[in-house]
């Protein structure tokens, strides 16, 4: 049987991807599948900008609003779950459309996601000791004679991720690149193509602003004002989406309503241009479609 087709529809926020995505699978039967990591959360439906009723009424969405915000998912829990979906449709037969601007999602599903083991609690604190108690120039020079291609790529003062390679390191005896070379594509080249939505920036800026407008409108103060009553850890990753730290400082006394939609627009435009960075270096080689802003 021959396997159905896989379209990878890819964009920053606000460029009318979910438009095209809709009208495609409108148009061919094909079921739209989340690849966004905002739209999993069912406590963001306004301020991810999830499709509406009316568009899932249209053709079939998979994966969207399925996640509580205090559940955190990772690149690999829905890599796992879109897989799942498109074995699904691979034994019906039935085309399918990944839509989304989450880069690391297409990213795992056509370059592959490294299978680095969990490491352990206590291997990881005693990393964390070490680097506190040497400081980052000895931390490093240590991390540089088991592991200098992922000391040489981190960022000066990235903590974290210099911590993760000396534990990867300690629990495994692999480095961090060792693990990303064994990598393989999740689905075949020859299974799917990719498409990425770019309008021009000043259109799209545009649409950024008509969107956080129209968010305030219908409803996303209540949604943050839901959120905040969770007191939910604001690490989690439905806690940093673009709106909820505006308008919780604005519900908070922080800031008026105009200064929090201003700060808002801000992010939105910025996250939308980082999106469009990221998508120009990383899928240089796809087609592009200008959108519908």
């Amino acid at each position: 049987m021959p396997h159905p087709s896989i379209t990878l529809i890819a964009g920053p926020t606000a460029s009318g991807k979910s438009r095209l995505a809709l009208e495609t699978a409108q148009a061919t039967g094909a079921v739209i599948l989340n690849a966004d990591s905002q739209q999993l959360y069912a406590d963001l439906d306004i301020l991810s900008a999830r499709p509406s009723g009316v568009d899932e009424a249209a053709a079939e969405h998979r994966l969207y609003g399925v996640a509580d915000a205090a559940d955190a998912w990772s690149v690999g829990r829905w890599t796992r779950a879109v897989l799942t979906e498109l074995a699904a449709l691979e034994t019906a037969g039935r085309p399918a459309l990944l839509v989304g601007g989450t880069g690391l999602y297409f990213l795992s599903l056509t370059r592959g996601l490294a299978d680095i083991p969990h490491v352990l609690p206590q291997v990881r604190d005693r990393a964390q000791a070490r680097y506190d108690s040497e400081g980052e120039a000895a931390f490093r020079l240590h991390l540089a004679e088991i592991d200098p291609a992922s000391e040489a790529a981190i960022a000066p003062g990235d903590r974290q991720r210099l911590v993760r390679a000396l534990s990867v390191h300690e629990q495994t005896g692999r480095t961090l690149g060792a693990f990303k070379a064994d990598t393989r594509p999740l689905i075949a080249p020859g299974r799917w193509s990719g498409l990425v939505v770019e309008p021009p920036r000043d259109r799209l800026y545009a649409a950024c602003d008509r969107r956080v407008d129209v968010m305030i409108q219908t409803g996303a103060l209540d949604e943050v004002r839901a959120l905040a009553a969770r007191r939910l850890d604001p690490a989690l990753p439905a806690m940093k989406a673009v709106g909820v730290r505006e308008l919780s400082a604005h519900l908070a006394g922080e800031m008026t309503l105009d200064d929090a939609v201003a700060a808002m627009k801000q992010a939105t435009r910025n996250y939308a241009k980082r999106q469009l960075t990221w998508f120009r270096n990383q899928t240089a080689d796809w087609p592009r479609h200008s959108g519908f802003v």
